[in-house]
């Protein structure tokens, strides 16, 4: 591949990811990984139990390294940057984790507030004001700021958790099982609400999910990793056309 076909590549990726070869001991779980996520997309990434789509997952997000190859993030290396860098590229990322993992012992506005005071750059006025205005994009009322986690239904938990992931207008969304334990009603509402956030907000998204109905809603491409690899990418309608024994099955109902 030309250095300037690579150059044009490397203009449409907010991450690419290079040979990468994951290993824990004797365990191949990646071989030769080569994607790029494009700005402004939703990427999905599906496989089935195994397959090292959370590592993957995990390794763009820099608390996990690659056996070997490498992990560009807006252009910088994930696997030998500064402190400063990585500190850059997480405030331009947010996460939502799989069930939400609010802080218990935090209240709703606190687990919002938090990556806001890790910046030390704003007083508790401006925060306090940022706070609910994320909460307000996800419907969450001002009546629930001092909630605890425990007293939050699943729904809303996922919501303060998506505020939190949003709190510091990320470029980059990164979402795990988005929809894992919701009801059909508030899975639907909810993929509703990521679809209007995207639009706001300008996202790019790279998402894990097992839920065909959500995948169908959300992404513009799909990456089925199967075998230790990246086995095909594409949009939906492509996906479902290639031949490989995991897609006959996983989308056998789409």
């Amino acid at each position: 591949m030309s250095g300037f076909y690579k150059e044009m590549i490397a203009q449409n990726c907010i991450i690419e990811i290079e040979a990468l070869h994951t290993r824990f001991g004797q365990l191949v779980v990646h071989r030769d990984i080569n994607l790029c996520v494009h700005y402004h997309e939703v990427l999905t990434l599906v496989g089935g139990s195994g397959s090292g789509k959370t590592t993957l997952l995990r390794q763009m997000l820099g608390l996990e390294r690659p056996s070997k190859g490498n992990i560009r993030v807006f252009g910088a290396s994930r696997c030998d940057c500064d402190f400063d860098l990585l500190r850059n590229i997480r405030n331009r990322s947010g996460v939502l984790f799989q069930q939400g993992a609010l802080f218990s012992a935090l209240s709703v506005f606190d687990n919002v507030a938090l990556p806001l005071r890790e910046l030390r750059t704003l007083d508790e006025r401006m925060i306090r004001d940022l706070v609910m205005f994320k909460l307000d994009m996800v419907a969450i009322g001002s009546q629930h700021a001092n909630k605890m986690p425990a007293n939050l239904s699943g729904g809303m938990v996922k919501r303060v958790a998506l505020a939190r992931a949003l709190a510091l207008d990320p470029e980059l969304l990164f979402l795990d099982e988005p929809t894992a334990g919701l009801d059909p009603e508030l899975s639907e509402g909810f993929v509703k609400l990521i679809l209007a956030l995207r639009a706001e907000m300008n996202l790019t998204i790279v998402m894990v999910t097992h839920d065909l109905e959500t995948l169908s809603a959300l992404s513009n491409r799909i990456a089925v990793l199967a075998d230790q690899q990246i086995v095909a990418i594409g949009n939906l309608q492509d996906i479902r056309h290639h031949q490989h024994p995991f897609i006959n099955s996983f989308f056998k109902t789409v």
